[in-house]
């Protein structure tokens, strides 16, 4: 088993539950909350249930890659590790960079729907007008919402895995609690004929919701990154990405099956949550709509805690590696978190929602595209280790390991492709073209620097061996 000094300063705290959690989390969020309507009205129920199970097969490819490759090499950094193995520093930084992308896209973007979504429970009149952004009027009172919620999560993680890990836990079980309301509610109180029509728009509307897919799985891949602090073997850790991916999907399925049951057709595209709308309807008072949006409210944290973990480690294992500054891999000696790693992301989601909703949605729109990426280079090491190093030790062993890694290969190209213009996921011009360009050339302009840097020591080094 590879042994890496990624892992000297983490202590092994998280257990089983808590991984499960961790990515469980990291994948409900906030979209199964304003998205569901859209899911049922574009494809009808059968429509939108075939699109998961079909999307939801996906990523079980993709994460059997990953579940693999954590096994044999749990250590801090996930696909950084696997394909600096395969591939070396510079394929390593760009999964890293494209993943990070990702993760600060979704740290961000919380950070602006968490004043969404309170505005929704708690109406205000927001005072104190700032600036308008992509037609989007900030107010400093809204931002602050979002800016105090940052700094608690920042504080939470900056304080060590396992008070995050816990909180984690809490949250998650709200989500999984609101769900089993729903088919509650669904089974008792439903109304089947709703369930008509089956099908909207043929295979058109069912491609419309698979299109989503990928991007409602985001969040397994947290637990590589996590890897060198999870208190289980190696097969666990394969094993539970595995879970965390059905189990998401099987989350999915119930809140369609409890929409579409609800509300019908009329009330769908009309309804801005259908979610919350749906839980009024089944259960006759506008409070469970209130409580349905508690859970999501869960879910924005749940996914925000998750990727601050995912995103602090990555920072961590690429500044270890020489890949950007050293500072990143500062180590806090109380509470072994990686606090500047931390602090830095915290940063960023405090800023951001004074950026507004629309630049927000641009950052993720193009996050997006990183993190699959990351997918395709993972999945093209996982076929190349096990041809160059057949020999290593694969607690998670998958058996068909060829199918396995082209369809994941595939997937990923195909997740790719509807990011470019002309596809129904295309990156819209200029805006998220312009800031995928530029985070592209930081990451360029980053690794330059430390490579040079890097160079330059073991030049002094060298120089000062010699004359010795």
């Amino acid at each position: 088993m590879s042994n890496n000094n990624n892992n000297k300063n983490f202590t092994k705290s998280m257990s089983k539950i808590d991984v499960l959690f961790l990515s469980l989390g990291a994948m409900l969020g906030w979209g199964w909350v304003v998205l569901s309507g859209e899911w049922v009205a574009s494809a009808g129920f059968l429509g939108a249930v075939i699109a998961f199970i079909l999307g939801g097969l996906l990523v079980i490819f993709i994460g059997l890659t990953y579940a693999e490759l954590s096994s044999a090499m749990p250590e801090t950094g996930g696909g950084l590790v696997f394909v600096k193995r395969a591939f070396g520093k510079k394929s390593a930084f760009v999964t890293a960079w494209g993943v990070l992308f990702g993760y600060v896209s979704v740290v961000t973007f919380e950070a602006v729907a968490l004043p969404t979504v309170i505005d929704y429970v708690m109406p205000v009149e927001h005072k104190v007008s700032l600036w308008t952004l992509g037609g989007w009027e900030v107010f400093l009172t809204w931002a602050l919402i979002g800016t105090v919620g940052s700094i608690a999560l920042t504080a939470l993680n900056f304080f060590g895995i396992k008070p995050a890990a816990v909180f984690q836990n809490i949250f998650t079980v709200a989500i999984v609690l609101v769900a089993g309301l729903i088919v509650y509610g669904a089974i008792a109180h439903g109304d089947l004929k709703n369930l008509d029509p089956m099908f909207t728009d043929g295979i058109g509307g069912t491609l419309s919701v698979l299109v989503m897919i990928p991007f409602l799985f985001v969040g397994f891949d947290v637990i590589p990154q996590v890897a060198a602090e999870i208190n289980a073997p190696g097969k666990s850790i394969g094993r539970i990405i595995i879970v965390s991916i059905i189990s998401a999907v099987c989350f999915y399925l119930f809140v369609v099956f409890g929409v579409a049951v609800a509300l019908p057709d009329d009330q769908l595209l009309k309804s801005q949550l259908a979610t919350a709308d749906a839980m009024v309807a089944l259960f006759g008072s506008p409070i469970w709509g209130y409580i349905l949006v508690i859970g999501g409210i869960a879910g924005i944290i749940t996914s925000w805690n998750a990727f601050i973990i995912g995103g602090s480690r990555i920072l961590y294992a690429m500044a270890e590696n020489n890949m950007i500054p050293k500072w990143f891999s500062y180590m806090h000696p109380k509470y072994q978190t990686p606090t500047n790693a931390i602090i830095f992301l915290g940063i960023l989601a405090a800023i951001a929602p004074f950026l507004g909703r629309p630049a927000l949605v641009w950052l993720v729109d193009a996050g997006g595209v990183g993190i699959v990426v990351g997918y395709l280079l993972v999945s093209i090491a996982f076929i190349k280790l096990r041809k160059t190093e057949s020999e290593l030790h694969r607690p998670y062993r998958i058996k068909y390991w060829k199918f396995t890694g082209i369809m994941a290969i595939v997937l990923s190209i195909l997740f790719i492709s509807f990011y470019l213009p002309g596809m129904p996921s295309a990156l819209v011009w200029p805006m998220e073209w312009v800031i995928l360009g530029v985070w592209c050339l930081i990451g360029f302009g980053l690794y330059s620097l430390n490579s040079m840097k890097v160079s330059e020591n073991i030049f002094e080094k060298s120089e000062n061996y010699t004359s010795e």
